[in-house]
């Protein structure tokens, strides 16, 4: 049995992934371009560079109206300001996701409600949805993680029995379609992170899908100082300058070009890697719905059963995984355990006036916690860009380990012991 690299041994993947963002002279000569003009920040909004990237983005994913905005938390901030959530309301998110989905209500005065997530998917729980709903519930903001979209049918029927504000939470998901139509465009609003790792990137920006006129001129008034963009020039708002720049709308023209033929790659990649990864030994794939026809991800998301790897959590997994050459990580913690999210550090009003919302230790969301404490390893999507070596080095690496770690359960002590020196 060939050792692991973590003890000395031979790499599995000895040459690294490729980098992210992809970039050539077409950036070059994009952000030239802006520089050179003069014309470098938002305002008057939308710039010239920003209005293509709306009208390309709006006809990429489908939807309505685009807002393009600073990034991808205030596409959710001005979303519910925009539907007129605010002081009190309560706002129904995941437990699962990066801390901006539980931030944002609080930006806005809104109080977010965590409810566990669907141990298929690691997406929010439709069930867990309904018997959170309360008379001063407003919204759900639904995640869609890693390769997976949230039971959109499921939350648009709650949503609509019990008249709720929809706001799909989509950094994992340009590019993605349930039932043929695109995500964010299912819901009464899209949130796009444009962020750095993001699989669209400008560096930092994010663009928020609208599905109301009314609302997507209120979402631009707010981000735009307040100012009206209705043609009437009336609807003025207490807005602030969240405007996205000529500069970053430039460089995502040039990266929305390559984008289709990177969504058919992942995508290809990603059927690829379930049939391979299934048949490894105490890894569990998660559910693939058959209504999300196209995938798109931002990281691709495996389970591990700790007990067919020697007892290993999945931080020895994906600690292990990166010295055999295979970029991962075990994603988010929990939100009620989350160091991201200390309400309590933030000085907003919220937590103080509802303290009842915020009693973390109170807290049990177990498929959540499972997710996190133990079951879940983060491919990174430059798995997918190499290809189908790309890949087989990826599941090789996997075999490796599980082979190891369930022949002598020792090693995973002496790696445990190692990281928490």
């Amino acid at each position: 049995m060939p050792e692991l690299a973590i003890f000395g041994g031979v790499k599995t993947r000895p040459v690294p992934y490729p980098v992210w963002p992809v970039h050539d002279e077409r950036d070059i000569e994009a952000v030239t371009a802006v520089v050179k003009s003069g014309r470098w920040g938002g305002y008057p909004y939308p710039g010239p560079q920003t209005a293509k990237f709306i009208e390309q983005f709006v006809a990429l994913q489908g939807g309505n109206y685009g807002v393009a905005v600073t990034n991808g938390t205030v596409t959710m901030e001005v979303a519910l300001r925009a539907a007129g959530i605010g002081w009190g309301d309560e706002v129904i998110v995941p437990a699962y996701t990066f801390q901006a989905t539980a931030a944002a209500p609080m930006a806005a005065g809104a109080i977010p409600v965590i409810v566990d997530v669907d141990p298929e998917t690691y997406c929010i729980d439709p069930h867990a949805i309904e018997a959170a709903i309360t008379p001063r519930t407003k919204a759900i903001i639904p995640v869609h993680l890693g390769a997976h979209m949230a039971d959109m049918d499921a939350i648009m029927d709650i949503a609509q029995r019990h008249n709720l504000i929809v706001i799909e939470d989509c950094a994992h998901a340009h590019g993605s379609k349930w039932r043929g139509m695109g995500a964010g465009t299912i819901g009464d609003f899209g949130s796009f992170s444009m962020q750095s790792s993001k699989i669209m990137t400008s560096g930092e920006g994010g663009l928020l899908l609208v599905k109301s006129q009314e609302m997507a001129y209120r979402a631009m008034s707010i981000m735009d100082c307040g100012r009206p963009h209705d043609p009437e020039g009336a609807m003025y708002t207490m807005g602030a300058n969240y405007r996205m720049s000529e500069l970053h709308a430039a460089l995502l023209n040039v990266a929305i070009e390559r984008f289709p033929a990177q969504v058919r790659q992942r995508e290809d990649m990603g059927n690829y890697m379930d049939e391979a990864m299934s048949e490894v030994q105490g890894v569990r794939m998660l559910k693939r719905d058959e209504r999300h026809t196209t995938r798109s991800f931002y990281r691709y998301i495996f389970a591990i059963d700790p007990d067919r790897f020697g007892g290993a959590t999945h931080d020895i997994i994906c600690a292990a995984l990166h010295y055999e050459g295979i970029p991962c990580w075990q994603g988010y913690d929990a939100m009620h355990r989350y160091d991201l999210f200390q309400p309590q550090l933030s000085n907003l009003p919220v937590p103080g006036a509802f303290p009842q919302y915020f009693e973390f230790d109170k807290m049990r969301l177990p498929e959540a916690e499972r997710a996190c404490l133990r079951e879940a390893v983060w491919l990174d999507e430059s798995v997918f860009r190499d290809g189908y070596q790309g890949v087989d080095d990826a599941v090789a690496a996997v075999k490796k380990i599980q082979a190891r770690f369930a022949a002598d359960p020792s090693v995973v002590e002496k790696i445990r012991e190692a990281m928490e020196q």
